[in-house]
């Protein structure tokens, strides 16, 4: 665990902030006390639920049929 005073912290950040991405913790101390941590942070695990919305909803049988004339004229500007 690398300990850097304030001033070199606003000299190297950039240079800090890839050390913490890459899994190194960071003291950042003030007159020797240490007063912050940089470190990496932990990638949000998102849970996927299959068939939530099971039941809930249908398509119509028809969805995918072409459009009536009067409808793809308006999409068209006449």
């Amino acid at each position: 665990m690398e300990v850097v005073n304030i001033s070199q912290a606003k000299a190297q950040l950039s240079k800090l902030i890839r050390q913490a991405a890459d899994g190194e913790d960071i003291i950042v101390a003030r007159n020797g006390k240490p007063v912050a941590r940089f470190t990496q942070l932990a990638a949000n695990k998102r849970v996927i639920t299959f068939g939530l919305l099971k039941g809930k909803m249908s398509i119509a049988e028809d969805f995918d049929a072409p459009l009536p004339k009067s409808i793809l004229d308006s999409f068209e500007g006449r």
